[in-house]
């Protein structure tokens, strides 16, 4: 018996429909990007949502289909008024199932050092923003939730190593765990 052709090779449309219902059928993930945007003083950019009680990194969640990178970009636009393409990736952070949430993947980029003009360009552009700051470290990890703070910790050691570092809730040395 000769061997068979593989299945997209003999049937094209057969292939594709298959592999749609697999597109349609296997779990999503929410995923979210961060910029880790400082001055020159080598404080960092944190902004204070309306929508939740702690500080966070300027970024949030990507739209459907959309590049963690454009992410970026098109939320320090919308609410920084900030035109900015984001550098290295200098983190991924797989967090768990939360609250009412599904587990999500987290990316942080390299945002640089702003000018001083970039910095006085800054301005609360929409409704989702109360405030933005820059921090030390300590001032950071104090304004941050615990995870926020450890995956920003990660991301600047990944800046300062020149890598880009995996996280499992903050942690680069969590294994995995079924949940």
């Amino acid at each position: 018996m000769p061997p068979q052709e593989p299945l997209y090779e003999r049937d094209p449309e057969a292939w594709h429909a298959h592999l749609a219902e697999g597109n349609a059928t296997q779990p999503r993930k929410r995923v979210g990007a961060d910029a880790l945007i400082r001055d020159p003083a080598g404080r960092i950019l944190l902004v204070d949502p309306k929508y939740k009680p702690d500080w966070d990194l300027p970024g949030g969640m990507s739209e459907a289909n959309e590049p963690p990178t454009e992410t970026v970009r098109r939320e320090l636009k919308e609410e920084l008024n900030l035109d900015l393409r984001p550098g290295q990736l200098l983190c991924i952070d797989w967090v768990p199932p939360h609250g009412p949430w599904d587990d999500s993947i987290m990316f942080i980029f390299d945002g640089g050092i702003l000018d001083g003009s970039q910095i006085a360009n800054l301005s609360l552009n929409d409704d989702e923003l109360k405030a933005f700051i820059f921090c030390t470290k300590n001032e950071a990890a104090k304004r941050l939730r615990p995870y926020v703070w450890r995956r920003t910790h990660a991301a600047l050691s990944g800046l300062q190593e020149g890598k880009t570092l995996y996280l499992q809730e903050g942690h680069t040395d969590k294994p995995v765990e079924a949940p």
